[in-house]
């Protein structure tokens, strides 16, 4: 099997997201993307973010989230980045700088909801009266 590592970003920061729980024993990497940092988080936003990876068995780094992604992936002999998907506007470009070097597998998340549902997607309260009872409902077990 090609070393792998998992790139843990903001957008799935569980213990059971999907690229951590497919290579449990793959090292992982989160990384305080400089930019961000500079233009738009909230002091509460990355105390809460802090607070998640406390929980994951992530190494964190700050830097270029591509370069910083290469660069662990290079130090831990891996060729090949799992991550889990994320709508982000720059998740996209930074898995097509790292796909420049490394392979790149993109692990979707379960859905929050049923896909199959369709949602009033103009205002969240509406979004929200749909969503939130299929969203609150108790999680079926694995073997399920």
């Amino acid at each position: 099997m090609t070393p792998t590592v998992v790139w843990v970003h903001g957008d799935c920061l569980a213990p059971d997201g999907p690229a951590l729980r497919a290579f449990p024993a793959a090292p992982a990497v989160f990384v305080w993307d400089d930019a961000l940092l500079r233009r738009r988080l909230s002091l509460k936003r990355i105390v809460f973010i802090y607070e998640c990876l406390l929980e994951l068995p992530v190494t964190i780094v700050r830097g270029s989230v591509a370069a910083e992604v290469a660069a662990f992936a290079a130090a831990h002999g891996a060729r090949r980045v799992a991550t889990s998907d994320s709508v982000s506007p720059g998740f996209a470009a930074i898995c097509r700088r790292l796909a420049a070097t490394l392979t790149v597998e993109v692990l979707a998340p379960p859905p929050f909801i049923p896909p199959d549902v369709p949602l009033d997607l103009r205002r969240f309260s509406r979004y929200w009266q749909q969503a939130g009872p299929l969203a609150l409902q108790p999680t079926p077990p694995d073997d399920a």
